[in-house]
């Protein structure tokens, strides 16, 4: 079995030696970089995972993320936050950006294996009748001029096409699947974010804010039932 990548990027070279040595122990290749700029100079597409750090000289953690997820090649790359900023709002912003995970510092090593393990098991790479909302043939989901591709997870709006990170993807896919369907809050993040991750309610609400300024005039149809959730409505 191919051995996973992982790339840690933090600006305090006795974390990344840290993980290296305590990750490699657990099986996979570890590269470091101690800034943004040469995080993102070392191909971040040919990496497992990123482990990120937020606040760093230059370019910071959260401009990676958003870096990353605007480019076809990593949109989809699974990204750790470990970052020392830990108030509700740091996550909700962390997690925003499209990140699959935030943990704050100072953390345990077995708490972060076992996220980075979770995460990884739920990645891109996993088979597609894993995937949150996805029918199990990968058929196309639409309403109108908007069209999912559950199997190559594309998203058309009119012909346009118009990208997505995984997180926004899951939930539309999820939404659209079943039009008139009410799903809470802790619904969405069961069926598109990992069990294991704790992850805030206002998350949701940040990705479902992002769907409707990207898919144009049917934002209107992606309704909020105050008290309940989430719902697309024809």
């Amino acid at each position: 079995m191919e051995r996973k990548k992982i790339l840690v990027v933090d600006d305090e070279e006795t974390i990344c030696e840290a993980l290296k040595f305590n990750l490699e122990q657990k099986g996979y290749d570890v590269d470091v970089a101690h800034s943004g700029e040469d995080a993102l100079a070392l191909s971040p597409e040919n990496y497992s995972l990123i482990l990120l750090d937020v606040m760093m000289e230059g370019v910071s953690g959260l401009q990676v993320a958003r870096i990353l997820r605007r480019n076809p090649k990593t949109e989809r790359v699974p990204i750790i936050f470990c970052s020392a900023r830990d108030t509700e709002d740091d996550v909700v912003e962390g997690l925003g950006t499209g990140a699959d995970d935030y943990i704050t510092k100072p953390y345990s090593l077995k708490t972060l294996l076992a996220r980075v393990e979770a995460v990884l098991r739920r990645s891109s790479h996993a088979p597609a009748s894993e995937k949150p909302g996805e029918n199990r043939d990968g058929s196309t989901v639409s309403y109108g001029g908007l069209v999912l591709m559950p199997d190559s997870k594309r998203c058309f709006v009119d012909g346009e096409e118009v990208r997505m990170p995984r997180k926004e993807f899951g939930i539309l896919l999820t939404l659209l699947s079943r039009p008139g369907h009410v799903f809470s809050r802790e619904e969405l993040l069961e069926l598109v974010w990992p069990s294991e991750v704790v992850v805030l309610n206002r998350v949701v609400d940040v990705n479902v804010t992002r769907i409707r300024q990207k898919i144009g005039a049917y934002g209107k149809n992606l309704v909020t039932r105050s008290g309940y959730g989430y719902v697309f409505e024809q």
